[in-house]
């Protein structure tokens, strides 16, 4: 909410950080909240790292949060956000404001293209009440016969715009080629404008919509499976029926269609949120969509280092066996990361790919040379994790279409989900075999490369590429593998040598030679490193945090964390690499990887973290990375003792880390 209101952003990116708050808002009732629930209905009376904070008091406090945050999203998008769309030619207008000719050709528009879509759903004592789906918005329609009133539900299609163009201009004489106006009505409005096609000879009395929020965590009963894909699939499928958490109405519904929701829904009067305004503000990330450049981030060409700048004939595995090649995404190519797998698939020297999946994307590149690499005889193994929450559908699909193209497909670990990050290539060179590796923070998706920032490393290590062989084989085989060369790999090693690297700093500080850290991360929820942290504090050493999301951890707290501070960026993109850094007396490390400081992360998934062994590129992480990120004074957020934030004061606007990041590759060959 607070990047929507920084006027520095062009005005469609202000609309856009609306939009991910409302999805961001929706997926916290999905899980957060839903999970609180599950825990009342099983009747555990607390929650928290103690068990005795009480949900019903959590859930109080949420409600109360939740409203406040939506009631000032509401007051910035009708005082504020609407007016400055209006100043830029984009008008988003209630159908009342439309004119006689603007809602005949609304009128139209809906019978052409929206009524063939539409199923109004009766509600009676022969027709049940309708199975309503997960962040479906839908309109409460009562209308009136001689037999009295009748309740229908109709479902707003979101295969459909939910912004509909009204393709006459406001201010025909000024429209500006190059600044087009547009006019948008919601389209529930053009539906509720337009009931009387649905409910043909009868008076409509009144129209409201209404969004739901299920419940959308699924049980997945692993141990007791024979077939998880089946098992995963039957779960999502599942989730359609999920307990409603939340419903969202107009604020003029009246009570007593409310209390039919709410019965229906099995709700509590604590479940309703009364909006003033559009139901969804999430839907407004379809002006994005506009011809509007000078109203959006300018678009910029990711940088390919030199070293992974190669033409087609050129020895791509040559290049990484000289030197470790870092890649700092989105303002370095993720190209390379395709190119490697896609040269893979078609060097004749290469025996075998083996690589994680966990979020790939549609019309994944990734995936298409990996069936390259089968149709060129390779072997190929992926492991493909069914359980990545929200993508469970996508990945299922991509199991199934790499199994029938002849990859081994493994979906990972009972109880565990594969988080990880990481391809190998083995390739014939002469007389030996030779390994080739590619980590990354990020997962293997081209979309979101070029929105998250993410770290990839290639490298040729070969004791790095013999644990990565162990790994591969502790997921697809049988291993008790407990110890590994270099990477530290979750629920193996992981926790135990991060404590381990935090209590090093202790012993460098009270022998004499300083103790620093920093520690970059999306979340720090786990007591065990907390506490950990909190001990190298109170023994002197300096500790920097960029948390990007939750942070558990209360910094500046006399005797306790007062050598800690706690830094969120948030920017044009959404940060998402995680680099830790330990001073080690001089020796300095930094590992990378997938992994959070959360005890899902450290317990409950395969996570990896790798060491960087090029002390350029450690020079690089450390005075070029983290030293910009620290000294952020555009985007970042301080937090306090108490947990509160406060955005860096800067008179000239300060440093803006991704700013200048991208400002480093751009125009560079």
């Amino acid at each position: 909410l607070e990047e929507a209101r920084d006027t520095r952003h062009p005005l469609l990116e202000r609309a856009k950080f609306i939009s991910i708050l409302f999805s961001n808002l929706d997926e916290f009732f999905m899980v957060r909240v839903a999970g609180l629930m599950q825990k009342l209905q099983a009747g555990k009376p607390g929650d928290g790292p103690d068990s005795t904070t009480p949900i019903t008091a959590q859930l109080e406090a949420i409600r109360a949060e939740v409203t406040s945050i939506v009631n000032e999203a509401y007051e910035y998008f009708h005082s504020e956000l609407l007016p400055a769309l209006g100043n830029g030619h984009i008008h988003i207008l209630d159908y009342n404001e439309l004119s006689e000719q603007q809602r005949e050709q609304m009128e139209n528009y809906f019978l052409q293209i929206v009524f063939p879509v539409l199923t109004p759903l009766a509600f009676d004592v022969g027709r049940p009440f309708p199975l309503m789906s997960n962040l479906s918005l839908n309109i409460a329609a009562v209308v009136k016969d001689g037999g009295g009133e009748h309740f229908a539900r109709v479902k707003v299609p979101d295969t459909l715009a939910q912004l509909v163009r009204v393709s006459l201009p406001l201010h025909p004489l000024e429209d500006d080629p190059v600044k087009p106006e547009y006019v948008f009505v919601w389209l529930e409005q053009v539906i509720m404008a337009n009931l009387k096609y649905l409910f043909p000879g009868l008076h409509i009395v009144e129209a409201h919509p209404f969004h739901i929020t299920r419940d959308a965590e699924v049980a997945i009963q692993e141990v007791e499976t024979d077939d998880l894909l089946e098992t995963v699939e039957e779960a999502v499928w599942q989730r359609r029926f999920r307990d409603v958490v939340r419903i969202q109405v107009n604020a003029r519904m009246r009570q007593q269609i409310l209390e039919i929701l709410s019965t229906n829904l099995e709700l509590d009067s604590t479940d309703v949120y009364r909006v003033d305004g559009p139901i969804d503000l999430g839907r407004i990330r379809h002006l994005l969509s506009i011809d509007r450049p000078d109203l959006k981030d300018k678009p910029f060409v990711a940088y390919t280092p030199a070293a992974l700048q190669t033409k087609p004939e050129d020895d791509l595995f040559a290049r990484i066996r000289q030197c470790d090649v870092l890649l700092h995404h989105p303002f370095e190519s993720f190209q390379p990361v395709i190119e490697f797998l896609r040269k893979a698939a078609h060097d004749p020297d290469v025996l075998a790919i083996k690589m994680t999946l966990y979020r790939t994307g549609r019309n994944s590149p990734i995936v298409e040379a990996l069936v390259d690499a089968i149709e060129n005889g390779k072997q190929v193994a992926v492991l493909v994790e069914l359980k990545a929450r929200f993508d469970e559908e996508s990945n299922i699909e991509w199991a199934r279409q790499l199994e029938q193209e002849g990859v081994h497909v493994v979906y990972g670990l009972v109880g565990l989900k594969v988080h990880a990050k990481v391809a190998l290539v083995v390739r014939r060179e002469g007389e030996i075999i030779r390994r080739y590796v590619h980590m990354a923070t990020g997962n293997y998706n081209a979309a979101t490369a070029k929105m998250y920032t993410d770290i990839g490393l290639f490298t040729a290590d070969e004791q790095i590429a013999a644990d990565v062989s162990d790994l591969f084989n502790y997921l697809t085989g049988y291993s008790a593998k407990s110890e590994y060369r270099k990477l530290l790999v979750a629920p193996v090693n992981l926790r135990a040598r991060f404590l381990e690297l935090i209590e090093r700093e202790i012993e460098h500080q009270k022998s004499g030679m300083g103790g620093h850290m920093t520690l970059k991360m999306n979340a720090l929820e786990d007591a065990g490193i907390i506490t950990a942290l909190y001990r190298a504090s109170q023994a002197g050493v300096s500790i920097d945090l960029l948390v990007r999301g939750i942070c558990c951890l209360r910094p500046g707290v006399p005797g306790v964390s007062e050598n800690i501070r706690v830094i969120s960026v948030l920017g044009r993109f959404l940060e998402h690499s995680r680099i830790f850094h330990f001073r080690n007396a001089g020796q300095e490390e930094i590992y990378l990887g997938s992994a959070d400081m959360m005890p899902r992360n450290l317990n409950r998934r395969v996570e990896i973290l790798f060491p960087i062994q090029d002390q350029r590129i450690v020079r690089r992480l450390r005075d070029e990375i983290l030293a910009t990120y620290l000294a952020d004074t555009a985007r970042a957020r301080m937090m306090h003792a108490d947990g509160t934030y406060s955005r860096a004061n800067s008179d000239d606007g300060g440093l803006d880390s991704q700013a200048w990041f991208l400002s480093q590759t751009a125009g560079r060959p």
